[in-house]
């Protein structure tokens, strides 16, 4: 147990000694932190970000305008729970104004949309602020910095779920496979091999075509695809692990092979899953994008980077590219840190080097 602990405590300083390693975990840090209080942080806390705003569509980053808000006489009270959940749902209805003005006991304002006039009672002046886009607005209107941060969420959420479900399935199955051969070995090989030749977006369309179009059918969808690389993975380390020496120990005292394989040969193969489960993340999140720019993934209002990307590819040629390439650069900056996570991990738990 001893040697055990030192291997992992020289794994951890290697870690710790590569820049991009420790950046890029840092990264993935700050922006799980992000995906968790992305309600929180998000300019527009409303569900999905969906306030829309359409006078003010496609507007450039830095964006400023004028918002009187109209209370919403059916407002219901929400937990703080919920909100942080779900964001706000019953939202107040927004109006970008150009100008107002105070006459008597009314309030005068100018629509942004068609400069048109409009009034309302004197207290609503109280209601008007000065609001920023930092990032800009989508076609609707929306703010598509909030629409980032909670689509941070999305990422994070079909990426956990996707290793999840690949690491409960693979590696039974590839461990079943590596410990016991022979007949056993070769069907479960035979149907590994029958879904790697499959290509891993063709299985994730069709298996999101038969489960439906929607939030979880995604999650389920790439994680049923990502098993395969894991249970390759654990029978080839089950297969060179259970020639060692401490596995024939635990035979001849009697073990049964239910314990062998999960009390004495998994937890000393942790290494490459840790690596290959930290690749397969990255390649959740790109396949996910991926679908919901097919229009098959994550259905609309949820703020999807890849559906904000489909929404607004044609602007690149249109004179806003930022309303694609925010998003873009978002996918880019966190699949790139998972990978570089990934290799970092693969040096550093290699004890060979």
């Amino acid at each position: 147990m001893s040697d055990s602990n030192s291997l992992w405590q020289i794994a951890i300083q290697k870690f710790k000694q590569s820049k991009t390693g420790m950046f890029s975990f840092w990264f993935i840090i700050f922006c799980g932190l992000i995906a968790s209080f992305c309600y929180i942080l998000a300019p527009d806390n409303s569900n999905n970000a969906n306030q829309m705003h359409l006078e003010i569509h496609s507007k450039p980053p830095g964006f400023t305008v004028d918002i009187l808000t109209i209370p919403n006489k059916e407002q219901q009270s929400q937990s703080w729970i919920s909100t942080f959940i779900n964001g706000r749902k019953n939202t107040h209805t927004e109006i970008p104004i150009k100008s107002y003005s105070t006459k008597n006991n009314s309030l005068e304002i100018i629509k942004f949309s068609d400069g048109l006039s409009k009034s309302y009672p004197k207290p609503y002046v109280k209601n008007i602020q000065k609001k920023t886009f930092l990032f800009g607005t989508d076609k609707y209107g929306r703010d598509l910095l909030s629409r980032l941060l909670i689509g941070a969420r999305i990422s994070f959420s079909i990426g956990f779920i996707a290793v999840l479900i690949s690491l409960l399935i693979g590696i039974p199955i590839g461990a079943i496979a590596g410990y016991y051969g022979g007949k056993i070995d070769n069907f479960i090989m035979w149907i590994i091999n029958i879904t790697w030749s499959i290509p891993t977006l063709l299985l994730v369309i069709a298996i999101t075509l038969a489960l439906g179009k929607g939030f979880w059918q995604v999650f389920i969808a790439v994680g049923l695809t990502m098993w395969v690389e894991v249970a390759r993975i654990v029978r080839g380390q089950v297969i060179t692990t259970k020639q060692q020496q401490y596995v024939e120990a635990a035979r001849a005292l009697g073990y049964n092979d239910f314990r062998i394989i999960f009390k004495h040969i998994l937890p000393n193969i942790w290494a490459p899953i840790i690596v290959i489960s930290a690749a397969n993340f990255a390649a959740a999140i790109l396949i996910e994008s991926g679908l919901s720019f097919l229009g098959i993934g994550a259905q609309p209002p949820t703020p999807s980077w890849g559906a904000i990307i489909k929404n607004h590819y044609n602007y690149i040629i249109l004179g806003k590219p930022f309303l694609a390439l925010i998003p873009g650069l978002a996918i880019m900056s966190l699949v790139m840190a998972f990978m570089l996570l990934g290799n970092t991990l693969r040096d550093a738990l290699d004890v060979k080097s």
